[in-house]
């Protein structure tokens, strides 16, 4: 059944915006009566019956409420320095938003090559992927973080920072992290992070971790690292 959002939902009616009235009659080709699906992203899954087709703003009857929908015991908040192919950041949102990840920091490091965000983009972005996803709960993304500030003001869960030196000693992510726990993971650019930014992570309490022995591109390092904090707990 197609999810629709909407960030204010209150009462017995329900008008959608411009933009999901139009994706919902013009392009679905919905009709009077068809049950939809909405979610406020804020953990509630609400069912609702289209009462009045129009596509500038499309009326529905809400007919149930599932609260709390899919909401999982743990946080994951990916931290990961934008890519210099903007198009491969974009596809790090989308995917990681598909498999679960709460929150999203663009990471400021020392070999960050292109610093430049289009946050509505990327939060349209977010959304498509939430409902893709069947998912009640929008991920957060925050404003682009220089790498210092962030580790020196997220301490919460287990925090881990994956990097490519090889000639320093590193663990699977899954010897570190236990099923339940909230998770940090910080991900590097293309040219990984420095030694410095290494150490300074390390003295504030983040676990050196590896994702396999292949080299990965940065933003398949942040789709397997989401990958296996979704895996442990399965």
């Amino acid at each position: 059944m197609q999810i629709f959002y909407s960030p204010d939902i209150r009462g017995s009616h329900h008008t959608l915006d411009e933009n999901e009235s139009r994706h919902c009659i013009r392009v679905l080709r919905m009709k009077r009566g068809t049950p939809v699906r909405l979610t406020d992203g804020k953990g509630n899954l609400f069912e609702a019956v289209i009462e009045d087709p129009d596509p500038n703003g499309c009326t529905l009857a809400i007919t149930g409420v599932i609260t709390g929908f899919e909401i999982r015991d743990y946080r994951l908040h990916m931290a990961i320095s934008p890519l210099k192919n903007y198009e491969r950041f974009e596809w790090f949102i989308e995917k990681s938003v598909e498999i679960g990840v709460d929150e999203i920091t663009p990471l400021m490091c020392s070999n960050t090559e292109k610093p430049g965000i289009k946050k509505e983009r990327i939060n349209n972005l977010i959304i498509s992927a939430m409902k893709q996803s069947l998912k009640s709960t929008v991920t957060i993304f925050n404003e682009p973080c220089l790498f210092n500030d962030f580790i020196l003001n997220n301490r919460s869960g287990t925090r881990m920072i994956a990097h490519c030196k090889r000639e320093q000693a590193k663990s699977k992510i899954g010897e570190v992290y236990s099923r339940g726990n909230d998770a940090v993971i910080l991900i590097g650019p293309e040219g990984d992070f420095s030694y410095e930014e290494i150490q300074a992570a390390m003295q504030q309490g983040f676990q050196p971790v590896h994702l396999g022995q292949s080299r990965l591109r940065s933003e398949t390092a942040g789709i397997a690292a989401c990958y296996s904090i979704y895996y442990i707990n399965q």
